[in-house]
Parts: structure tokens; C-alpha cells; sequence
């Protein structure tokens, strides 16, 4: 319920969409803190289908699927390269993974998208500077993941379970 909500209120409030979506899909980062990425591909699943059910603007719906599958990506990769004993440079390791699970969802969607994305086609230049960009936001949505991760939902949790 928390995700439609704020999903509705991305469609409802433009200024502040992208970051509305962004904290609905941190929701799925809460599934997977608390009962385990399992549990949290069917809150994916279900929450992603509510949302096309009740969200105006169906192309948030698909930035809402995209940053919740590069959460349950991420954190299943964290805990791969958190069991395996054998790696070095596991932080490393863990940002290449990121971008890499990150660009394949985010280019394919930049290159054969562009007449969903921008009102007229784009050149190779233009397409090259919004993939860099992409970068930079990835940079930023990590960091805002692991900050709510560990200081505002560590805050809520105490307050709600006691």
C-alpha cells in the first residue's frame, strides 16, 4: 500500500515524480531487510501489478519496475559477493555489478525507447550524454538507497516493531 500511495502521489505531485518513485521502490529494499529477497520478488511482483492497476502515468510504472528490479538485483549480488569467501576487492567487485546490472535494463531502454523517453529522436551525441547522465543518477539513487537503508528506515523500524 505504501508504494501505490506514493505512486498515485508521483502522478499527482510532477515536481517531485522521480523521487516519489524512488521511494517506492525503496519498499523493496524494506522486503528484502526484513523477510528476505524471496519475499521480496513477490512484494516486487504484486506491488508493480497494483501500481499499473492504480497509477495514472503507466510510464512511472515502468521507472517504478526498473529501480525496484536494480534494488533486488543489487542486494542479491550483495549477499552473493558477501558469501563468497574467495573475493578480494569486494566493494569493487559490488559497483561493477551494480553498473552492470544497471546499464543492461538502462541502455537497451535509452537506445530503443527514445519515442517513449523524448518528443523527437535523438542523435548519438545526445544518446551518449543522457547514458552518462544515467550514470551519475545511478551514483546518486545507490547512495540515497543505503542512506534510507541505514539511517531513516533503521529509525522507522524502531518506532513501528518496538
Amino acid at each position: 500500500a505504501f508504494s501505490a500511495v506514493l505512486m498515485v502521489l508521483s502522478a499527482t505531485i510532477e515536481t517531485n515524480s522521480l523521487f516519489l518513485i524512488a521511494a517506492a521502490s525503496f519498499s523493496v529494499g524494506i522486503v528484502i531487510r526484513e523477510w528476505g529477497i524471496p519475499s521480496a520478488w513477490g512484494y516486487y511482483v504484486a506491488s508493480a501489478l497494483v501500481n499499473l492497476l492504480v497509477t495514472p502515468n503507466k510510464y512511472y510504472c515502468i521507472t517504478y519496475a526498473m529501480m525496484g528490479m536494480y534494488i533486488l538485483l543489487s542486494e542479491w549480488l550483495w549477499e552473493k559477493i558477501a558469501e563468497s569467501g574467495y573475493l578480494s576487492h569486494r566493494m569493487l567487485m559490488l559497483w561493477i555489478g551494480k553498473y552492470l546490472i544497471f546499464n543492461m535494463m538502462y541502455v537497451p531502454s535509452v537506445i530503443f525507447l527514445q519515442d517513449l523517453l523524448f518528443s523527437r529522436r535523438v542523435q548519438s551525441l545526445g544518446v551518449a550524454l543522457v547514458i552518462l547522465v544515467g550514470q551519475i543518477a545511478l551514483f546518486i539513487f545507490d547512495n540515497a538507497y543505503r542512506y534510507f537503508q541505514s539511517a531513516v528506515w533503521g529509525r522507522i523500524r524502531i518506532k513501528i516493531m518496538g
